[in-house]
């Protein structure tokens, strides 16, 4: 008899809907106060329940007493922010209130603790919020002056053991490479740091093994440059030459991400690429005053191909969609109908960013092991990083092109000699972020 085969189906439901429901479900069941966590931002456009960042939809559910929100990076309540979401109609960014509800954000990396200090009154077996008193706050962990805050000394006291023992694991060796590996010149197409990780990205040799039907398709690995100058000019992945610990992955591969391999079309591959080349400004070469060469666009979403058979070019002078130029697979041309499997991760292969190509729906694999695990595993096996091997192998450019002033480009400072070491001309000693 052969064996029966049974398909798991896991689906998820819009934040908005799954509060309608579970909502007043609690307060039946006897809770009083209800705090919402939603990992997204505020955003005003149409509601979907596939929508990245639908906090502000949530706001409006009848029964949530406070919300604490992320994912956009941002310090909310702030008086004198400029950020667009925090600007919105029924949003107040000096009480720290969404559509009346105490909403607070808490920047990243810990660097803000976000504190709701509720104001309850209570009355006939029930507590009530009084929404006059209760005050929000983004509070920072560095005073004025930037000193850090004091430590509590019961908590460290209590941790120290724990915090010293993560401290040795995460400086464990696990190989050594000959070249420092970095994100500051990312942008203009480094691929130091970043083509270690689409290599640990064993998509082909789980190919090769699993799904013989699919042999035979090209394979690509695809990641970003996850730390490239957001938080400013320390916010870069950068790994000396030497020996090369378990926290230097986690620098080169920064989320909690899993291994996933989506299968496309060249045409599907072409507008991916469109969509990551959102990261540039569009450059205007009859102008002679300054242009930033960097968009606002997060680097996360800056996917970058690195392999020798692999080409494009950007030209940054046209408007998005219309930027990817010459794409090649071995010296030819790539048809629009020409299939590929590109390794990358979960979040991106769900359609993360309405990326198009990886729409949620072309994943034929999606594994359980991280990508941060399997770079680990991927650098123990090899042991020896080389600049020849793993970080040199630059698919994509520029197209050239002649402008009449100068265009821009920050990044950290005090880099003039690693720039030269990649080749990175018309730099100038203060250009740092």
């Amino acid at each position: 008899m052969g064996q029966a085969q049974f398909r798991r189906q896991w689906y998820t439901a819009g934040l908005k809907e799954s509060a309608e429901k579970y909502v007043p479900q609690m307060k039946a069941e006897g809770a009083q106060i209800v705090v919402a966590l939603s990992h997204g931002g505020l955003d005003a456009s149409t509601y979907s329940p596939m929508m990245e960042n639908g906090s502000y939809y949530l706001s409006t559910v009848p029964g949530i007493d406070v919300l604490m929100i992320g994912h956009s990076h941002q310090i909310f309540p702030d008086a004198t922010s400029t950020v667009a979401q925090f600007n919105l109609p029924g949003v107040d960014k000096v009480k720290g209130t969404v559509n009346g509800v105490p909403t607070v954000m808490a920047n990243f990396w810990g660097k803000h603790l976000g504190v709701v200090a509720l104001s309850l009154t209570y009355a006939n077996g029930m507590w009530n919020i009084d929404k006059s008193a209760t005050k929000v706050e983004a509070r920072p962990i560095q005073n004025a002056d930037k000193t850090y805050v004091a430590a509590d000394p019961a908590v460290s006291a209590a941790i120290a053991a724990e915090h010293q023992a993560t401290i040795d694991y995460v400086k464990t060796p696990i190989g050594a490479t000959d070249f420092r590996m970095t994100t500051y010149f990312a942008d203009v197409g480094d691929v130091s740091a970043i083509e270690i990780v689409n290599q640990a990205q064993y998509v082909s040799d789980y190919i090769a093994a699993n799904l013989p039907d699919l042999a035979g398709i090209p394979v690509l690995s695809v990641s970003a440059p996850f730390k490239s100058g957001f938080g400013g000019g320390t916010d870069f992945t950068d790994v000396s030459a030497g020996n090369v610990a378990i926290n230097n992955a986690a620098d080169l591969y920064l989320y909690p991400n899993t291994v996933n391999a989506v299968k496309v079309t060249g045409a599907d591959l072409k507008a991916w690429l469109e969509t990551a080349a959102q990261r540039f400004n569009r450059i205007d070469p009859a102008k002679t005053s300054a242009q930033e060469l960097v968009s606002t666009y997060p680097g996360y979403n800056f996917d970058v191909i690195s392999s020798k058979d692999f080409s494009y070019e950007i030209d940054v002078t046209q408007a998005v969609d219309s930027r990817i130029k010459n794409l090649s697979y071995k010296g030819m041309a790539v048809a629009s109908d020409q299939p590929f499997i590109v390794a990358t991760n979960n979040y991106r292969a769900s359609g993360s960013r309405n990326f198009p190509g990886p729409d949620g729906s072309k994943t034929i694999y999606a594994s359980q092991d991280a990508n941060r695990d399997v770079l680990i595993s991927y650098i123990k096996r090899i042991k020896s990083i080389t600049s020849m091997t793993n970080g040199a192998d630059r698919s994509w450019r520029f197209t050239k092109i002649t402008t009449q002033g100068p265009v821009t480009f920050k990044s950290a400072p005090n880099l003039v000699a690693l720039a030269q070491t990649q080749d990175i001309t018309n730099h100038h000693a203060d250009s740092g972020r």
